[in-house]
């Protein structure tokens, strides 16, 4: 048991470098393994696993409780505090527990984290997540040995591992560029949903249903009957104290701390936090492109001056970004297809050579309506929806089959209409792609569900998949809300933002041994948020107006004034160009063959039409590379 521990332990040791610790109780079949990232109390007195003060529960916990002074307080007042040992969120939390339970702790704790308790009186395991899902967490068992770790490499090493893989999981990666909860690659192998936790009677109990303590579902249908009916400014002035307060908190460390920074509204709204409240220079940091359609640090390098922010940036060229992709299949663990991946990775170790901690700006679209799908899908769909749907399938099917230079054409003239309208071209292909998905929409809510699919034939593709579900196919379980706007932001925040962006944002700073805080993601933002009304959040076709009001207060609009950019790379030039040749290995007709996962003919005709340059299929062809890339290191085809 042992030694099954210390390897599942040190296969994420880049999760924790700066220490080791494990405990076994072999009479109960636990063991509770732990690698420590120093951020809070550095001494032995914040080391894990750690015990209660009655013995009763021992912990290891990831993460951060950023309210976690004011909880140690409540618990002094209350006669309910152990003698303290040191001054970690951990003790507090385990004294929280231990005075409260741990549903009544979980709701009280505002932070981002993954836990494993285990209870020695009751002689039961608890495994919880926050609230977002901002910290990683996965579970299940390997024959009668129930595992759980960070990362999947932890559960790997165990030396009783033969999990197959899933082909249901891979259609999921095809369709939405991730594997979403509570899937994973692995049969029997699944990630515990954000804002639950579950407990499994040992040595080989009951495993209960992940139950929720908080829900994102019923906040924003709350906020949503009980809208501020505060002015504009009013608005504006509380929101701004809100994050305040919140940055504030996290900012808590004993380690150097900076930030992401790269020049838009949501990083600048939190580095201009950062800087109002501190004593000096804030350390921000920013990648810069040596191609212009995808370099912002300009923007960055403005934003910091104003704010006299100390400002370090690195200029990437395509070779160091291409560099990355052999470590994807490592750092990742499991196939994942957001190819803003590459810069994020690039930036993590950046950041780490300078800081141990860094907050960034994720959150801000999801609940302030920034992305372009929000101000686009609406109003295309208002635009077609009185056309009867036979004749709009065969318009969708038109525009959808129209010859590769035609396409082309179409594309590159609305990116000049784009261009003398101040929006980014970027949008072109947001738009088309946007236009072709028509076809096989029955209502806006079924449009929103076609433009956030990459592969609609995912299943097709996939051989023996089945057809496996997602959140985004069980209308019955969406919040009612009655924009359309406002179900996406919501159904975002549910599903891509802590499945696609906190996995790109978590596995990219961990794998470089470096600590993200992401403010806006906590429950008390998310909470005020929700009773913002629309208008406020996107209004005359743009989005985060009453965040652009925040920002305004620190930074003048000219600086951050641009149109929406996300964290993109040159992905579909690239195939066509330096990563051909690795791409064409992956994915040739004798390895899909052999391998037997996909049917090799819808494959083929789509890198045939992207290398053509009949369609820009980058972002299709991705999900493929990664999953191929990923096996190609599994070393196995099962």
């Amino acid at each position: 048991m042992e030694t099954a521990l210390r390897n599942m332990t040190d296969a994420v040791a880049h999760r924790g470098p700066d220490a080791a610790g494990y405990w076994v109780d072999r009479e109960a079949g636990i063991a509770l393994g732990h690698r420590r990232l120093s951020i809070i109390d550095l001494s032995e007195a914040g080391a894990q696993p750690m015990h209660s003060s009655s013995g009763r529960y021992t912990l290891v916990f990831n993460g951060e409780i950023y309210n976690f002074r004011e909880l140690q307080t409540e618990l002094n007042n209350s006669g309910e505090a152990p003698s303290w040992r040191g001054h970690s969120d951990t003790e507090v939390l385990l004294a929280c527990i231990e005075a409260w339970g741990i549903e009544t702790a979980l709701k009280q704790c505002l932070g981002m984290f993954a836990f494993a308790l285990w209870d020695g009186f009751k002689r039961h395991l608890v495994l919880a997540r926050d609230r977002l899902g901002e910290k990683p967490l996965y579970y299940g068992y390997i024959k009668d040995t129930f595992v759980f770790g960070s990362e999947l490499k932890a559960i790997k090493a165990h030396p009783g591992f033969d999990s197959k893989i899933s082909r249901g999981s891979i259609a999921l990666l095809l369709r939405h560029n991730y594997i979403p909860s509570t899937h994973s690659i692995y049969e029997g192998i699944n990630k515990l949903p954000a804002g639950t936790w579950l407990e499994i009677q040992a040595p080989l109990g009951t495993l209960s249903r992940p139950k929720p303590y908080w829900s994102y579902k019923e906040v924003v249908e709350s906020g949503a009957r009980s809208l501020s009916t505060l002015s504009e400014e009013e608005i504006t002035l509380e929101l701004d104290s809100v994050l305040k307060d919140v940055v504030r908190s996290q900012m808590m460390s004993d380690v150097p701390l900076g930030a992401f920074l790269s020049g838009g509204v949501d990083s600048s709204t939190i580095v201009a936090l950062m800087q109002q409240q501190s004593g000096r220079p804030v350390r921000v940091f920013s990648i810069g492109f040596e191609d212009g359609r995808f370099d912002e640090a300009k923007h960055a390098a403005a934003v910091a001056r104003h704010l006299g922010a100390d400002h370090t940036e690195l200029r990437v060229t395509a070779l160091d970004a291409l560099k990355v992709i052999p470590d994807l299949h490592s750092i990742f663990d499991e196939p994942f297809a957001d190819s803003s991946q590459i810069p994020t990775v690039l930036l993590s170790r950046l950041t780490r050579k300078h800081v141990s901690v860094a907050m960034s700006g994720d959150g801000g679209d999801e609940l302030f309506g920034g992305y372009n799908r929000y101000l686009l899908a609406p109003g295309q769909w208002s635009n077609v929806a009185w056309i009867p749907s036979p004749i709009r399938r065969n318009l969708g099917r038109i525009i959808e089959n129209l010859p590769g230079p035609l396409m082309v054409a179409a594309q590159e003239l609305l990116k000049m209409v784009l261009r003398r309208h101040g929006q980014s071209p970027d949008l072109a292909y947001k738009m088309a792609n946007i236009v072709s998905k028509l076809q096989h929409a029955r209502n806006i809510d079924d449009f929103y569900v076609l433009v956030v699919s990459e592969w609609e034939n995912a299943s097709d593709v996939v051989k023996g998949s089945g057809d496996p579900k997602s959140l985004l196919d069980e209308r019955a379980l969406w919040p009612k809300l009655e924009s359309p706007e406002a179900r996406m932001m919501a159904l975002d925040a549910i599903t891509y933002l802590p499945d696609d962006i906190m996995v790109k944002v978590d596995r990219a700073s961990m794998s470089a041994s470096l600590e993200t805080r992401a403010p806006f993601l906590d429950a008390r933002v998310v909470e005020f948020a929700s009773r913002i009304p629309l208008g406020l959040k996107i209004s005359h076709g743009r989005g985060k107006r009453i965040l652009r009001n925040v920002l305004g207060r620190y930074v003048p609009a000219a600086i951050t004034d641009r149109p929406k950019r996300g964290f993109d790379i040159p992905i579909d030039d690239w195939l066509r160009g330096s990563l051909r040749e690795w791409a064409e290995e992956l994915i040739s007709e004798r390895r899909l063959i052999v391998e037997g996962f996909f049917n090799p003919a819808f494959i083929r005709d789509v890198w045939r039409q992207h290398l053509a340059g009949e369609r820009n299929y980058g972002r299709r062809l991705w999900s493929i590379l990664m999953f191929q890339s990923w096996l190609a290191a599994e070393g196995s085809a099962t």
